[in-house]
């Protein structure tokens, strides 16, 4: 199995492993809540339980995503893995020595960006120089464009949490304003107490997920900008090493030629001689 494929199963386990234990860990807090404890709070009652359903289920579960998102990425959107070193010279190397029909084989299973780019050019391009310059352009486009889709469930995560917490805060003074008209207007502080907590709580958790999500997202889709500009830059010189490549394998085709001609030549030679009379 691909080690991505694991790298993704495991993060998920264990992303369903932390939500599970924090489910219970909830649960068994409620449970033991029956007669509300005077005194200090803890964080987790602070910052968990006072945010009710709206932190639980959707604010918690989406910075846990943002977290496993971003491992994924650190993982997978890196120069070594997309933009090894001296890719350019290695590829320049093969098709010195086996020529440029052997990069689709030699470069099998390599996903780097310009391993996947010069193979593409070489097989559709058919040595014309302006069809592989657009081909490579489309492929480094193509390659780019995925990546950024792929980050962008992270800006999606960084634009989607505030409002989720600003939700959070309607419902809490919603709740609020409620408790006071319950009380006919002369309210005990205990009871304001749950639709702040709730109104503070959401919007602390929309803004606590936005900021590192909107960050990772400017980093990594610098990253892939930065990463496609180096990739152009080795792709454009490996491309004219292919038609120096291209060139020299004609050169023995006509070359092989010769032998024939000149043997038809003298065959022609022959025959005159023969012909002549004695």
């Amino acid at each position: 199995m691909n080690k991505k494929v694991l790298l993704r199963i495991s993060l998920l386990v264990l992303l369903a492993a932390l939500l599970g234990v924090m489910v219970f860990v909830i649960r068994s807090t409620f449970a033991s809540r029956a007669i509300p404890a005077m005194g200090e709070q803890t964080f987790f009652e602070q910052f968990v339980i006072s945010g009710g359903p709206i932190v639980w289920f959707i604010l918690l579960p989406m910075s846990l995503v943002t977290v496993y998102l971003a491992v994924e990425h650190c993982l997978t959107i890196r120069s070594k893995k997309l933009l090894p070193d001296e890719i350019g010279n290695e590829i320049i190397k093969i098709i010195k020595t086996s020529g440029p029909q052997q990069l689709e084989i030699k470069l099998a299973g390599r996903n780097d960006f310009v391993s996947v780019a010069v193979t593409k050019a070489v097989t559709k391009g058919s040595n014309d120089w302006f069809k592989m310059r657009n081909i490579l352009a489309e492929s480094f486009q193509d390659q780019a464009l995925e990546l950024l889709r792929k980050i962008e469930w992270v800006n999606l995560i960084g634009n989607v949490s505030p409002m989720v917490g600003l939700f959070g805060t309607v419902f809490g003074m919603i709740k609020l304003f409620n408790a006071i008209v319950i009380s006919g207007g002369q309210p005990q502080p205990v009871h304001l107490a749950s639709g702040i907590s709730i109104a503070l709580v959401t919007t602390f958790w929309g803004l606590f997920i936005a900021i590192p999500a909107l960050a990772i997202h400017s980093i990594f889709r610098n990253r892939i900008e930065t990463l496609i500009s180096e990739a152009v830059i080795e792709a454009e010189n490996i491309v004219p090493q292919i038609r120096l490549a291209a060139k020299d394998n004609k050169q023995p085709e006509t070359a092989a030629r010769q032998p024939i001609q000149q043997l038809s030549s003298k065959s022609k030679e022959n025959t005159k001689q023969s012909l002549q009379p004695l």
